[in-house]
């Protein structure tokens, strides 16, 4: 029997994926188990399995496009099937560039909003041709139809776009993300109907606002949010005004760790970091002190016998934390190459979601950037973050003298609903105490 394949819902909470790749093309033999596209969520590339076996019949979404979670996005036929019984599945549903783009009439901000489609189990046939049809809107005054894919549409809104002012270059003229930020980017007006909408003010405001635009005049371009950076503006919102963080900073002395990382540098085919070390002794002190490996849950605390650890990479679209599973049990070099692979497909784009998830900790570093210190934002749920500003010459007293020594100022932000101040304050000792004995981390 044909089956209707729909838009699965890969990352939790998720309502709009982006359907970044197909991997298949009609006519495609597919297995259990075959990669089948490559899905974008907000912070990862995710592969698509495919949890029944046939022949691809008909692609419905086309690649980059933005498709609602239950959507139609692939038919189906089983062995010994023709196209009629794919036809028949679908009934009079439209074709693919109808299915991933609505007609809107101009202006958006008087455009409905579709329905969400209900998501169904993927491999369940269905022969309800009404969950793929696309709803009837009206079109522009001038009879032209204009297409628009779900996340322009909703980007367009938000920024008050009139679509007519804009060609498209996606499949049948269709308006994508690419031609509604070039057309941002261009400076063009916005919509009349954001003139319309704005609340009339007072002759002397007005006179006030002239003023201000003379004398702090300046010229801007508007970026719209993407996805990641939503994701990151929700989640950083959510943890600095849910989790009750509290703070302490440490200076360690690091010139032991530079000189042993310059000797294993001059031999090794694997060139060490100084942020490998910081990583490295993360584990370590965790290890020393498993008290401080847990996190916050409402039920019960969960404490960890492993160290996983999120890493910051900094990317063109935001910050990203790939986990490393182990860190414990990695050799230096392992490690290094760990996180050098792990940041390079962050990216790249290429990190699959469950490198994103779990940890109980997390590392960010700036100081390759000079910050000397600085306090960083605890992703839920991990219970500790540590922050690192660059090692740089500092006079210290050592032994009542005073002398010139690399000092590396660290941290720790950490959840006071799963570690205590003295807790925190014993795994910091336990950290600075690996840091500045680096020989102990590879013993």
């Amino acid at each position: 029997m044909a089956t209707l394949i729909r838009m699965p819902e890969v990352a939790a909470g998720a309502t709009e994926i982006v359907l970044s790749k197909w991997l298949v093309a009609p006519g495609s033999q597919v297995k259990v188990g075959d990669i089948i596209a490559e899905m974008e969520t907000e912070k990862a590339v995710v592969d698509y399995a495919a949890d029944t076996e046939g022949t691809v019949h008909k692609v419905l979404v086309a690649d980059g496009a933005s498709v609602d979670v239950g959507s139609p996005i692939l038919v189906l036929l089983a062995a010994g099937e023709d196209a009629a019984a794919g036809d028949a599945l679908l009934g009079d549903a439209p074709t693919a560039p109808a299915v991933v783009a609505e007609v809107v009439s101009a202006p958006v901000a008087h455009e409905p909003v579709a329905p969400v489609s209900p998501v169904v189990p993927s491999a369940a046939p269905i022969a309800a041709p009404a969950a793929v049809a696309t709803p009837a809107v009206q079109a522009p005054v001038d009879g032209s139809r204009v297409f628009v894919s779900p996340i322009v549409r909703k980007l367009g809104r938000e920024n008050n776009v009139d679509f007519a002012q804009i060609t498209g270059t996606g499949p049948a003229g269709r308006i994508v993300r690419r031609d509604l930020e070039s057309y941002l980017a261009s400076g063009a007006p916005v919509a009349a109907a954001a003139i319309a909408q704005t609340a009339p003010v007072s002759q002397s405001s007005a006179v006030g606002s002239e003023i201000a635009k003379l004398e702090h005049s300046s010229g801007y371009v508007t970026v719209p949010h993407t996805g990641m950076r939503r994701a990151i503006a929700r989640r950083l919102t959510e943890s600095k005004s849910t989790v009750p963080h509290f703070y302490l900073t440490a200076d360690c002395k690091v010139d032991d760790l530079l000189a042993l990382r310059k000797s294993i540098n001059e031999t090794s085919p694997v060139k060490i970091s100084v942020n490998d070390f910081v990583v490295k002794a993360v584990a370590a002190a965790l290890m020393d002190v498993p008290e401080a490996n847990v996190i916050w849950n409402p039920d019960a605390m969960l404490k960890f016998e492993s160290v996983d650890l999120a890493i910051a990479v900094s990317t063109e679209g935001g910050l990203l934390t790939p986990v490393i599973r182990g860190v414990e049990k990695r050799q230096l070099s392992n490690l290094s190459q760990a996180i050098s692979e792990a940041a390079g497909r962050a990216r790249a784009g290429k990190l699959r979601q469950e490198e994103l998830e779990g940890g109980s900790f997390a590392v960010t570093n700036l100081g390759m950037f000079g910050t000397k210190e600085f306090s960083a934002i605890l992703n839920p749920p991990q219970s500790g973050i540590l922050a690192v500003g660059a090692a740089s010459p500092r006079a210290i007293v050592e032994d009542g003298q005073i002398v010139v020594a690399s000092i590396m100022t660290v941290t720790l932000s950490a959840d006071h609903r799963a570690v205590d101040g003295a807790l925190a304050a014993q795994w910091l000792a336990a950290f600075v105490k690996r840091i500045e004995n680096p020989l102990s981390m590879l013993i």
